[in-house]
C-alpha cells in the first residue's frame, strides 16, 4: 500500500490498480490557482486557469482564456497571472460548434446561424487577414476564425464599450478586441507562443476539454470489493 501512495503523489491523472483488484484514482498533480488581482471572473474563468496551471496544458507559453458568456477575453502569463483582460465581440450566434468547411465560404453566404465562435483549445498564431490586410492572431485557421482589433464602424465602437455582455454578439465568428489590448497585450504574447482556450457556451468545460478536471475537487477513491469464495 506504501508504494500505490507513491505512485498516485507523482503520476498524472489515472487509474492506479492495486493487486488485490481493487481500484484508486489517482492523485492529480497538487492544485495550483490563478491569480487575477482585482479583476472579478466568472467560476468557469477561474476554474480553466486554475486547470491550465495545475495540469501545465499551456507548458511553458502563456495562455487566454475567452469567456464568450460574459464577451471578456483574459491573458495569463506561463505561471497563471493575470496580465491582461479586455472585453470582446463575438459570433453573433450562440453555440459552440464550427461549420464544416465554413472557412471556405464567400462570407456574404454565411448564414445566421452559422456565425459562431467555437469553444475549444486552441494554439495561437501570428498571421495576416487577406480581407482586411491586417496582422491577426489566428484561433483555427480553417475556419477562418481570428482574434483581430475592432472593426472600426460605431455600432462595433459602442458595443465593446457597453458596460454588459448584452449586445457584445455582432461577428461572424472571429473575436473583436480593443486595439490597445490587442496591440500591447496579446500581440506580444502570442509572438512568444500561447495557447487560447474559447469556454463554451451551451456545454460544460469536461464536455469541451477532454482532459480537464476541478482542480478543488474531494479525490475519490474506490476499493473493489473481493467476491467471496464459494
Amino acid at each position: 500500500m506504501l508504494g500505490v501512495a507513491v505512485l498516485m503523489l507523482v503520476l498524472p491523472p489515472a487509474a492506479v490498480h492495486f493487486p488485490s483488484g481493487g481500484l484508486a484514482e489517482a492523485v492529480p498533480h497538487p492544485a495550483r490557482h490563478a491569480a487575477f488581482g482585482r479583476e472579478s471572473v466568472s467560476p468557469d474563468v477561474r476554474r480553466m486557469a486554475n486547470w491550465v496551471i495545475t495540469s501545465r496544458d499551456n507548458g511553458p507559453k502563456s495562455f487566454v482564456i475567452v469567456d464568450k458568456k460574459q464577451a471578456r477575453v483574459f491573458l495569463f502569463d506561463p505561471g497563471g497571472n493575470l496580465k491582461a483582460a479586455a472585453p470582446a465581440l463575438l459570433g453573433s450566434a450562440h453555440g459552440d460548434y464550427t461549420v464544416p468547411g465554413i472557412g471556405n465560404k464567400p462570407i456574404e453566404l454565411v448564414l445566421p446561424e452559422e456565425k459562431t465562435t467555437p469553444a475549444g483549445r486552441f494554439v495561437a498564431e501570428l498571421g495576416k487577414s487577406s480581407s482586411r490586410n491586417e496582422d491577426v492572431v489566428w484561433v483555427d485557421y480553417e475556419s477562418a476564425v481570428s482574434m483581430h482589433r475592432v472593426i472600426k464602424v460605431p455600432e462595433r465602437l459602442k458595443s465593446l464599450a457597453s458596460p454588459t455582455p448584452d449586445d457584445n454578439r455582432m461577428s461572424f465568428g472571429c473575436i473583436n478586441l480593443p486595439d490597445a489590448f490587442y496591440e500591447k497585450a496579446l500581440r506580444p504574447a502570442v509572438q512568444r507562443g500561447a495557447v487560447i482556450y474559447v469556454l463554451p457556451e451551451t456545454r460544460s468545460l469536461r464536455e469541451t476539454f477532454a482532459a480537464y478536471y476541478d482542480v478543488d475537487a474531494p479525490v475519490k477513491l474506490a476499493q473493489h470489493a473481493t467476491p467471496a469464495r464459494r
